[in-house]
């Protein structure tokens, strides 16, 4: 099962799958994730909640829509585990841009 089947997030919150980039040093060599301690800056959104919902009653869409690549805010998202696979709830606030 997905991490979609198994968690919906709720009102205007967002579920991202981080995506890693390797890095390379000037010389060619890749360093591992665990050399840079920063949390992903990137990710997928996997699952949208319900939406925002403004004082008057109305439903504001999101942005954008799963599948999407996304750039956020570095310490904005709260991190959740399923299954052993690690995901961040955010709301479409802490998105600062979709990768096309």
């Amino acid at each position: 099962m997905s991490a979609k089947a198994k968690i919906t997030p709720l009102g205007a919150n967002i579920l991202v799958e981080p995506v890693s980039e390797e890095s390379k040093t000037a010389s060619g060599i890749v360093l591992p994730d665990t050399v840079d301690k920063e949390k992903p800056q990137k990710g997928k959104v996997v699952a949208l909640g319900t939406g925002k919902v403004t004082d008057d009653g109305k439903k504001v869409p999101f942005n954008l829509k799963v599948g999407d690549i996304v750039i956020f805010k570095k310490y904005s998202p709260d991190d959740i585990e399923i299954e052993d696979k690690e995901y961040l709830i955010m709301t479409e606030e802490d998105i600062l841009a979709i990768i096309k």
